[in-house]
């Protein structure tokens, strides 16, 4: 016997098919809340199937964001192998089907035979620490996003109070900066303080982790005296905006907090991880991108061919041909991972800018010459990257640059 059983997740709750072996069913469809008593009754499914076939039975579900994560940790918890797969491979089998049919108890029994006809690898335990690292980069990467956006709006209205301001320091989003701008709106704030107090203001915000000289902060200061006096904007007509100016500069003080607080998380985490160090070994890839692409693509071992892999990141050239009719521009494919397609595309970039990863210099060089646009040749020299770190996480050894 080969138990398995086919579970469909959603979002509060799942249904499951249990089956003793290959076109044997295991009684009806089972349905369980995600709660403790709902986890309860699975267990006690589960243990009815390994009473019946006297083997522990393996589950197998699709991904479903974090629906799945009640059902996963318990399965964890009691140390049940499982195997999660991409929808796209469950949705194909469900479009061979002669009826359409469309329901939870219907898509738990198709997983269950979906395990008999396709060979998958169990989830490993290594895998919880994988995932762990990649909803720390997603999470990373979602607030980078939001954080970009507030400083966008944060421009806009600093255009309408004092834009003067953005050459009074070197780094305009820097800590000190955006608070000392925050107790400073304006040019008549600035201008009705005298110096002595706006250079004792600016020693007083400085971090004491990071003290600076008087020069330098005689320097600002003076710079933020020149700049009130240039600015178009004495006064705001608009109380709304200094409003909006100090709600958007906490915004992006707790913004940049957030991102250095999941930055250290992340480096801990993927330190932990051999394979970290391994594909830094690439010019081009730093600690960032390199949490990423370790996270999305997860134990390479599920990938028999770096093509595979390749597919996974989205970057494959579509096909479609029909007939006498072959088309020649095919797009890339963009399925799999979003974020692993991105970190690749960055990746490359980063090894383009002054040379830094000569190889890829000289295929992109190459497809350039070939006339191929620069996005077609950055794709092309992306999927080149795709089979270097294949080889690289099979084989445990660093990536030679010449």
């Amino acid at each position: 016997m080969n138990p398995v059983v086919g579970l469909d997740i959603s979002k509060e709750e799942s249904h499951g098919q249990a089956f003793l072996a290959r076109g044997n069913p295991y009684r009806g469809t089972f349905h369980f809340e995600h709660t403790r008593d709902g986890l309860a009754n699975l267990h006690q499914v589960l243990k009815d199937i390994e009473n019946a076939s006297k083997l522990r039975p393996l589950l197998i579900l699709e991904a479903t964001g974090h629906y799945q994560s009640p059902v996963v940790q318990f399965l964890e918890e009691h140390h049940y192998i499982y195997v999660v797969i991409n929808p796209l491979i469950s949705n194909r089998l469900r479009k061979s089907q002669l009826r359409k049919v469309k329901t939870d108890a219907a898509d738990a029994y198709l997983l269950g035979e979906l395990y008999y006809k396709e060979e998958f690898e169990p989830f490993k335990k290594r895998g919880v620490q994988l995932l762990n690292l990649r909803y720390l980069t997603r999470q990373y990467e979602s607030l980078s996003k939001m954080c970009v956006q507030t400083k966008l709006q944060f421009q806009a209205v600093l255009d309408q109070v004092f834009p003067a301001y953005k050459g009074v320091f070197g780094a305009m989003y820097s800590r000190i900066s955006l608070r000392f701008l925050s107790e400073f709106p304006t040019s008549y704030s600035v201008l009705q303080a005298d110096e002595i107090s706006l250079k004792a203001k600016m020693k007083e915000l400085l971090s004491s982790k990071r003290g600076r000289s008087e020069g330098w902060i005689n320097q600002r200061v003076q710079r933020l005296l020149d700049a009130a006096k240039q600015n178009p904007f004495q006064q705001t007509m608009y109380a709304s905006h200094l409003i909006n100016l100090k709600v958007l500069i906490t915004l992006i003080l707790q913004y940049q907090e957030h991102l250095a607080e999941l930055e250290q998380n992340i480096d801990a985490l993927a330190e932990e991880i051999e394979e970290y160090e391994l594909i830094q070994s690439i010019p081009g890839i730093g600690h960032k991108i390199a949490a990423t692409i370790l996270s999305e693509i997860g134990e390479v071992d599920r990938f028999d061919h770096p093509k595979k892999l390749v597919a996974f990141a989205g970057i494959d050239p579509s096909v479609f041909a029909s007939g006498k009719f072959t088309a020649t521009r095919n797009r890339i494919t963009k399925r799999g991972s979003m974020q692993l397609r991105y970190a690749l595309v960055m990746a490359v970039q980063c090894g383009l800018i002054r040379s830094r990863n000569m190889r890829i210099k000289a295929f992109y060089d190459r497809k350039r010459a070939e006339g191929k646009p620069h996005k077609v040749a950055l794709i092309a020299c992306a999927n080149k990257l795709v089979h270097w770190l294949y080889v690289i996480l099979k084989n445990k050894k660093v990536f030679r640059p010449i």
